[in-house]
């Protein structure tokens, strides 16, 4: 109640109408912290549960979730301010979540306890309805378009495991690189592509032949995924190389290359789809890139281990 009430009031002081927040969570700290993302100026810091890693928007767009993984609980924030709206407790260990396309699933990957948690979704209330064991660390998550299946990393036992939504059942799993850690469905919901962080190439995986057609060479610790939002491009994090690549989701290929010291990690992009901010995990910054030229132009000094990345933009208005 307190930590609600010292954040409440003092978001009052710069106006609840106020919709160029960047929420960028520090991990190691475990804080969220706000910066305006029109003057990079640092706004305010505030403590959340233990290590908050990952969030995502609600499909309504009316909260942003931050997970708690440590702390087992999720924190919703209106996603245009980061004000608090309420917290639900008793969430084990969500360490990476998701919603699935029809919003019908939301899905957490319990990284420490090496299990998926399945939860029906009314767009209001989360039911649990299935709790299954994988092997070791379960990380991140992509979904089909027809919303029944969830595809899982495991980073600690080199798989990925396809999980059938229908029958809350685990399809199939695939060995794949060292450290699979970011996954994404590229749009024609053919593939899936992995990042492979023990290596220096994203892995993709013809998910209904159930193998791995080809490796696509980025960098060293390749990490993350972001779509640039034209349904062609995305990008790749490489922690360990320093670097942001560039893949062509039709073609397959690298297609370039944008430098970034620090160990890059949760990509966002605003809204003119012409920069990108991007957290740098080993040197507690933020980075601001300059798309066209692929030049940072900022870093921004935040907490501790800087993970998930956020703002509103008029795609989620």
């Amino acid at each position: 109640m307190l930590r609600s009430f010292v954040f409440s009031s003092i978001l009052m002081a710069f106006g609840a109408a106020q919709a160029n927040v960047v929420v960028v969570l520090n991990s190691r700290d475990a804080t969220v912290q706000l910066l305006d993302q029109a003057t990079y100026k640092d706004l305010n810091t505030i403590p959340v549960g233990k290590e908050p890693h990952h969030l995502m928007a609600t499909p309504d767009n009316k909260s942003l979730i931050v997970a708690s993984s440590v702390g087992n609980e999720l924190i919703f924030l209106d996603p245009k301010t980061g004000q608090p709206q309420r917290t639900i407790k008793n969430i084990l260990d969500p360490y990476q979540i998701g919603f699935s396309p029809d919003q019908k699933w939301f899905v957490s990957n319990s990284l420490r306890l090496d299990r998926v948690d399945l939860y029906k979704y009314d767009g209001a209330n989360m039911t649990l309805a299935k709790r299954l064991p994988l092997a070791k660390l379960p990380s991140h998550m992509a979904f089909n378009a027809a919303s029944n299946m969830v595809f899982i990393t495991q980073q600690g036992s080199d798989q990925v495991s396809a999980i059938d939504l229908t029958t809350q059942t685990v399809k199939w799993t695939l060995p794949v690189g060292k450290l699979p850690a970011g996954i994404a469905m590229t749009p024609d919901d053919n593939y899936l592509l992995v990042g492979i962080m023990g290596s220096d190439y994203v892995e993709v995986i013809d998910w209904k032949a159930q193998k791995t057609v080809k490796r696509i060479k980025t960098g060293m610790g390749a990490h993350n995924f972001r779509s640039a939002g034209d349904g062609r491009y995305t990008y790749v994090s490489n922690r360990v190389s320093n670097s942001i690549n560039i893949i062509d989701q039709k073609t397959l290929e690298n297609v370039g290359q944008i430098n970034v010291p620090g160990g890059p990690d949760c990509m966002e992009i605003t809204d003119d789809g012409k920069t990108m901010w991007v957290t740098l995990r080993w040197i507690k910054k933020v980075a601001v890139i300059d798309l066209q030229s692929r030049k940072v132009i900022k870093t921004i000094p935040v907490g501790r281990s800087p993970h998930g990345v956020f703002f509103f933009n008029s795609a989620q208005r």
